[in-house]
């Protein structure tokens, strides 16, 4: 029943631990749309919290994603691990 439980609440960034950088930017980045979509007109903090983090990723893919800078892809990386809870 707890690896139910575990699973179930576990996000996209901790589930696609191990795979290379992109991937797991972009199935966040996928969660956080669908999480978008899926607000409710009176979620208003949550659909604010989810457009920042967003609008933050969107500003960072700007390069060649499959070879980015150093510099780009330290700051993804953070994105990912600041940013996963939110949504």
């Amino acid at each position: 029943m707890s690896a139910v439980l575990d699973r179930r609440s576990e996000n996209s960034t901790d589930a696609t631990r191990g795979q290379p950088l992109i991937a797991r930017v972009f199935a966040r980045k996928v969660e956080l749309e669908d999480a978008l979509a899926d607000c409710g007109p009176y979620s208003v903090a949550r659909r604010q919290a989810i457009e920042s983090t967003l609008c933050q990723v969107y500003s960072l893919m700007t390069c060649d994603l499959m070879h980015p800078p150093q510099f780009v892809a330290r700051a993804l990386s953070r994105w990912l691990e600041c940013n996963k809870h939110v949504g």
